[in-house]
């Protein structure tokens, strides 16, 4: 079974910068897809960043500028660097990978970008 176990999250000045972890155990043979997404309260879940196996990204316009993507294939470990954090970022931030045909999803890391 696999489980994914996300840090990083927590309060941040607007301005500021964070780096989320999210680290998947278990039975893995391969992992394709990393990513991560967010849900703001009262708001649909909205990808934010992903990247494939081989390292080909792809990020949503509203972080494009402020956000890398990254992932350590030795340690099945995808990471996300955000910068210049607004008010808007303010979400509940999930780490989803695909393992084959399986979508497994984490818990969720809370990050509040707020004076």
């Amino acid at each position: 079974q696999v489980q994914l176990v996300e840090s990083g999250g927590g309060l941040v000045q607007p301005g500021g910068s964070l780096r989320l972890s999210c680290a998947a155990s278990g039975t893995i043979l391969s992992i394709n897809s990393m990513g991560w997404y967010r849900q703001a309260p009262g708001k649909q879940r909205e990808l934010v960043a992903v990247i494939t196996r081989l390292g080909r990204t792809a990020v949503a316009d509203s972080v494009k500028r402020r956000s890398t993507i990254t992932r350590d294939n030795a340690k099945n470990t995808v990471y996300m660097q955000m910068n210049s954090l607004e008010p808007e970022d303010t979400a509940v931030y999930y780490c989803k990978i695909v393992v084959g045909v399986a979508e497994i999803w984490g818990r969720g890391t809370l990050v509040t970008v707020s004076s």
